[in-house]
């Protein structure tokens, strides 16, 4: 599915994030030196709060902290955060 219907590269760098119909679900690919990783979560109650415009072949590209925020259940779309500040030299 990654390489054919998303036209992606599975062994790149990337995690690979699907949500099923239901919104529970969620599968997330990887590749890590000689294999794949399958990380599965399933939802007791509630739903992943799956982006909106996000098609059945669409993909978007998010941060690892954006994806945190989505498997904590928040609407990573519309939560604002602080800012990323790059270091700077105390004096």
């Amino acid at each position: 599915m990654v390489a054919e219907t998303l036209e992606l590269d599975p062994v790149s760098p990337h995690w690979f994030v699907f949500c099923s119909r239901g919104g529970d679900k969620l599968k997330i690919l990887h590749w890590q030196t000689n294999g794949f990783w399958l990380h599965y979560r399933r939802l007791e109650e509630g739903r992943f709060r799956w982006p909106r415009d996000a098609g059945d072949t669409a993909a978007l590209e998010i941060t690892a902290r954006e994806l945190r925020w989505l498997l904590d259940g928040l609407n990573w779309q519309t939560t604002i955060a602080h800012r990323a500040m790059p270091a700077r030299e105390v004096r």
